[in-house]
């Protein structure tokens, strides 16, 4: 579990966001720019992802963010790729990364089943035969990677409002102690968010399926809410 009084990235260190023109993952890229991290927007169009990264300077002129091919992205990328594409995306995504991903690397999967993937409703979780988008996920990459899964009830009208405090946990789930402690020190890099082990990666079956739960809280109160454990 990572407090929230984490002090700024001292070091420009690279972290990719695969999808990263998309809503929840330029705004991770805004929060983390401002951390002091160098962020790497990737996507399948490097145009796109380029546009993205000029908006990114914009907001926050202080960080340094460039835009690339979802691949030079990755293969770029320090310690920690992050992947926030649609569910239907993912697996393709994946493999087309896979070659560029060096041992010690992690994938940050933040892919959720929702049912707009098959024509249904965004309150609505999708059965995957592996059991979740994150084991999924592990099986769609090489063994000397690891995969950890997290932001899923991040709002992205959040993250990309940078005069709102953040103030909400995340949960991450993965199988290796170390695999997470990456992610704890990256995201635990934002301000006001706290990163809370939620357990091994089959456990993300469930936290996976907040998130539509959370869209039909939004949708009917208007808001953007997140979630915050107590005790700890």
């Amino acid at each position: 579990m990572t407090r929230n009084d984490t002090p700024p990235a001292t070091t420009a260190e690279a972290v990719a966001i695969l999808g990263g023109t998309g809503n929840l993952g330029y705004g991770l890229a805004l929060r983390l720019g401002r951390a002091g991290y160098s962020v790497l927007i990737g996507s399948r169009s490097e145009d796109r992802a380029r546009e993205a990264a000029d908006r990114a300077s914009t907001a926050v002129p202080e960080a340094h963010i460039t835009g690339a091919s979802n691949e030079e992205a990755a293969g770029a990328a320090a310690r920690l790729v992050v992947v926030a594409v649609p569910f239907v995306s993912q697996v393709a995504t994946l493999r087309s990364v896979s070659p560029a991903l060096r041992e010690g690397q992690v994938v940050l999967d933040a892919t959720v089943p929702l049912g707009p993937a098959v024509g249904g409703r965004p309150t609505q979780l999708v059965g995957v035969w592996s059991g979740s988008a994150a084991q999924q996920a592990r099986s769609a990459v090489p063994e000397h990677v690891g995969v950890v899964s997290g932001l899923h009830t991040l709002s992205a009208a959040t993250l990309e409002d940078l005069d709102e405090t953040v103030d909400q946990d995340t949960l991450i789930c993965g199988d290796s102690a170390a695999d997470k402690q990456v992610v704890q020190e990256v995201l635990g890099r934002i301000e006001g968010l706290r990163v809370v082990d939620a357990g091994r990666l089959e456990m993300s079956r469930m936290v996976e399926g907040l998130t539509p739960l959370l869209i039909g809280i939004n949708i009917r109160n208007k808001t953007h809410a997140g979630i915050r454990v107590v005790g700890l």
